[in-house]
C-alpha cells in the first residue's frame, strides 16, 4: 500500500495515513487488490478520518471483486467508480500460461502444454482488469490489479514534473487538482490504451481481408476469425459499460454544488468546468472505441460475405464451363450412338471413307458449337479478381 500526499505544488510519500488531509490538497492511497482484505481496517480508518465516512460493505465487496464490470455508484460523502482497463501483454500472457497449465494439469496428468487454436495476438489483448476508485473530497482510495502500470506511471510522471518544474505555477498546473481530477486522468490513460489497440486490430483484419479476397487461395483461419468477431463483441460490451459508468459520473459532477469544490465561487466553477471537460473527453474517447469496434465487426462480416460471393461466382463459372463442354460432346455421342446401331444397312457404314466422313462431321459440329459458345461467352476465360 502506497500513501501519497498532494499539495498545491508538490507531493510526498507518507509512511502512514496523516491525521488530516492538507488544506490545499488531498491524500491518495493506492494498493493491489491482493492486499485489499488485509488492509481494509486501515483503509476504513483513513476513510473515516480523512473522508468523513467509512466505506460501505457493499462497496468494499465491489472494490475487492476482480471481475466487477465498469460501474458507478455514490453516497452522500463519496463516489465509487469501477473502470475496467486493458490488460497489458505481460498480464495476458501470464494469465494464458496459468490457465493452460491448470487445464493441462487436470486433463493430462500434470504435464503442461501450450494451448492451440487461440486467436491472433491483437485480439487476445482484448482482456480487461477492474480498477476501483473511492473518491472523497480530500481522499482517493484506488484498488489496482497486481503490477498495474497506471498508478506507477502517474507517480513517476508527477515526481518528474515536480522535480523539473522551474516554478511553482508550472508544477501546480501539472499536478492533479483533486481526487476526481486524478481519477479522470488515470481513466483517460486507460481509454487511450484502447485507442492504441485499434491500429493492431485494423491491421489484423486487413490481413484477413486480403486473404479472403484472393481468387485462388483457400482461407483456413475460420476459427480465428470467429474468435476475433466474438472478441469484438466483448470489446463493444465492455466499452458500453464504461460509457454508462462515466456518463453517470459526469451527470453527478454537473449536479454537485459549487461549494463542494472550493469556497470561492469562481474557483469552484473553474474546477467543476475542468472536471466536466475531462469527463466529456473520456466519454468521447470511449465512443470512438465503440464506433471503431462496430466498424471492424461490420467490415469483417462484409468481407466474409464478399468471400462467399466470390466463391459462388467461381463455382458458377466452373459449372458454366462444364455445362458448355457437356453440350459440345452431346452431338458427338449422338453420332457415335447412331453409327453403333446393329442395323445391316446404314449410310456410309460399308464405304471405305465412311469413318473419315463421320469424324469430319463430328469435328465440324464440335467446332461450330465451340465458336457459338465462345461468342456467347459460355467458354470465356475467367478474369482474375
Amino acid at each position: 500500500m502506497q500513501i501519497v500526499e498532494f499539495t498545491a505544488d508538490s507531493l510526498r510519500f507518507a509512511d502512514s495515513v496523516p491525521a488530516q488531509a492538507p488544506a490545499d490538497g488531498f491524500v491518495w492511497i493506492f494498493l493491489d487488490r491482493e492486499e485489499f482484505e488485509s488492509s481494509l481496517p486501515q483503509l476504513q480508518q483513513a476513510a473515516q478520518q480523512l473522508g468523513g465516512s467509512a466505506l460501505l460493505d457493499l462497496h468494499c465487496q465491489d472494490l475487492a471483486n476482480a471481475a466487477h464490470p465498469s460501474h458507478y455508484d455514490y453516497t452522500s460523502v463519496y463516489d465509487l467508480v469501477i473502470f475496467r482497463r486493458l490488460a497489458s501483454q505481460i498480464e495476458t500472457r501470464a494469465e494464458s500460461e496459468h490457465e493452460a497449465a491448470i487445464a493441462a494439469y487436470h486433463g493430462q496428468g500434470g504435464t503442461p502444454r501450450k494451448r492451440t487454436g487461440e486467436g491472433p495476438p491483437a485480439f487476445s489483448r482484448i482482456s480487461s482488469r477492474a480498477v476501483g476508485f473511492a473518491v472523497f473530497d480530500h481522499l482517493l482510495i484506488s484498488v489496482h490489479p497486481r503490477g498495474c502500470y497506471t498508478a506507477r506511471s502517474f507517480l513517476e510522471r508527477f515526481l518528474s514534473d515536480a522535480k523539473f518544474s522551474v516554478d511553482a505555477t508550472s508544477a501546480r498546473s501539472r499536478l492533479p487538482g483533486g481526487p476526481a481530477d486524478l481519477v479522470l486522468r488515470m481513466v483517460n490513460v486507460m481509454v487511450d490504451s484502447y485507442l492504441d489497440l485499434r491500429r493492431e486490430l485494423t491491421q489484423q483484419l486487413e490481413h484477413w481481408q486480403a486473404e479472403l479476397l484472393k481468387p485462388n487461395a483457400r482461407f483456413s483461419n475460420w476459427n480465428s476469425l470467429m474468435s476475433a468477431r466474438s472478441q469484438l463483441h466483448v470489446l463493444e460490451d465492455l466499452c458500453d459499460e464504461q460509457h454508462d459508468a462515466m456518463q453517470e459520473w459526469l451527470d453527478s459532477l454537473r449536479e454537485q454544488p459549487l461549494t463542494s469544490f472550493a469556497a470561492d465561487p469562481r474557483v469552484a466553477q473553474a474546477q467543476q468546468d475542468q472536471l466536466v471537460a475531462r469527463a466529456r473527453d473520456v466519454i468521447e474517447h470511449i465512443q470512438r472505441v465503440v464506433h471503431h469496434a462496430r466498424r471492424l465487426e461490420q467490415s469483417a462480416e462484409t468481407v466474409v460475405q464478399i468471400h462467399f460471393s466470390a466463391q459462388s461466382n467461381r463455382t458458377n463459372d466452373i459449372m458454366r464451363t462444364l455445362t458448355a463442354l457437356t453440350a459440345i460432346f452431346l452431338p458427338l455421342n449422338l453420332i457415335a450412338g447412331i453409327f453403333g446401331m446393329n442395323f445391316e444397312f446404314i449410310p456410309l457404314i460399308h464405304r471405305h471413307d465412311g469413318f473419315w466422313w463421320a469424324m469430319a462431321s463430328m469435328a465440324l459440329v464440335s467446332a461450330v458449337l465451340v465458336v457459338v459458345f465462345w461468342r456467347k461467352r459460355y467458354l470465356a476465360r475467367t478474369s482474375k479478381r
